[in-house]
């Protein structure tokens, strides 16, 4: 059978076919090693349409059918805090290259990874040396939800950086407009969360390119000029704006059970990166979603210094995981061993992630879901080498040419 990818092009054998309709196409995967919510078994996936119609001992009478050849096949992944565009926009520091360039090459590099559900952390904040701006947020917000040609699901985390006034106003304006699926609160304050150690607040900035030493002491004192009252005020009204939209809500870096406690209070579902392990266990008694960064647990270690992504699943308390700044390690850390089953830890990067933000139609290899499926070479690395997003083909690395049959 041939193949066709998502967007129409003819890229891995796609035959001059008229157009079809999602009700008339069908699909099979099959001899692989399937991942569901709660076993490895051996089988494949039936799909018609958009839709997976069946699971596990599946034939082969559909129009289009891949061979997985032993290797896995799980759902594809979602990532609910990806910032890896800002890496496309700027490849390299001062160089800009056009905004649909960067979602399209964005789109193509995660879909690779096995990444089929896509919320962009778009930051709204002001912050020269990382090339952000509520400006440059608020242009990305727009090819984002303007799209309608990519392979993925592209959805907006907005994050709001709630220590400047003009961010917040430009997050609440993107909620207002039903732009956001996602909304974070964040406070980049030098001696707090991420940068407790002021000196390493100071460093950071004065090792950039783009700013001086004497520009990174105007950045803490204008940053610790404003009062936590003030703050915390921002925080509850971008909560309660976001939930009276029916938006997801997160936090970012908190750094002490106390924290929690009054973002749990104001409404906040989800927390980003607890710096300490105690942080993420008072998370996980309030009943917050505590979401850690998979290079993270891919390298071993914290960027920072702070809690170790391992650490924290050894504790228990890892709901999710996400690509942060680098898409292939989502689906590499579903095989870091852990100790623990398979299908529990690809869940971090799939069921849980759609259950955080309400996408309950995603995420599962089971009848009745969207059918997005990726199939896994996991040796020597995890390589996606086929990737069905909606029941269209839409990628395929497998060494060989032209179409199937």
């Amino acid at each position: 059978m041939t193949e066709s990818v998502a967007d129409g092009t003819d890229t891995i054998g796609t035959e001059n076919a008229p157009a079809d309709t999602a009700a008339e196409r069908s699909l099979a995967v099959l001899n692989g090693r399937v991942i569901t919510p709660d076993s490895v078994v051996e089988g494949g996936v039936r799909i018609e349409g958009d839709r997976i119609v069946a699971v596990g001992d599946v034939d082969g009478d559909a129009e289009t059918v891949i061979d997985a050849d032993g290797q896995y096949v799980m759902p594809g992944l979602i990532d609910l805090h990806g910032d890896d565009i800002e890496n496309h926009l700027y490849p390299r520091s001062g160089a800009r290259v056009s905004t649909p360039m960067a979602l399209s090459s964005s789109d193509r590099a995660n879909v690779a990874a096995g990444i089929t559900t896509k919320f962009h952390a778009i930051s709204f904040e002001l912050d020269e040396s990382q090339n952000r701006s509520p400006e440059l947020a608020g242009e990305l917000t727009d090819a984002i939800t303007g799209a309608d040609s990519l392979l993925a699901d592209h959805r907006l985390h907005a994050r709001c950086e709630v220590t400047q006034e003009e961010c917040v106003d430009a997050v609440l304006e993107v909620v207002a407009n039903g732009d956001a699926d996602l909304v974070s609160v964040m406070t980049h304050i030098p001696g707090k969360g991420q940068f407790r150690d002021i000196d390493a607040f100071r460093e950071y900035y004065e090792e950039s390119a783009n700013h001086t030493a004497e520009e990174a002491e105007e950045m803490i004192d204008e940053r610790c000029d404003v009062p936590m009252s003030t703050v915390r005020d921002r925080v509850e009204r971008v909560v309660d704006r976001a939930h009276d939209a029916g938006v997801v809500t997160a936090s970012h870096d908190d750094e002490a059970p106390e924290e929690v406690d009054r973002l749990a209070d104001t409404g906040v579902d989800i927390t980003e990166y607890p710096i300490t392990l105690e942080t993420a266990r008072r998370a996980a008694e309030r009943g917050l979603t505590t979401a850690m960064g998979a290079p993270n647990l891919v390298r071993g270690e914290s960027q920072w210094g702070n809690l170790a992504s391992g650490d924290a699943i050894d504790a228990g308390v890892v709901d999710v995981l996400v690509a942060d700044y680098h898409p292939p390690s989502l689906l590499a850390a579903a095989f870091v061993d852990t100790g623990e089953p398979l299908p529990k830890r690809v869940a971090r990067v799939t069921a849980n992630a759609a259950d955080a933000v309400g996408f309950g139609d995603r995420g599962r290899l089971a009848a009745g879901c969207r059918a997005d499926v990726v199939v896994v070479d996991s040796e020597p690395t995890p390589t996606v080498t086929r990737a069905i997003v909606g029941g269209k083909p839409a990628y395929r690395a497998d060494g060989t040419a032209g179409g199937e049959r």
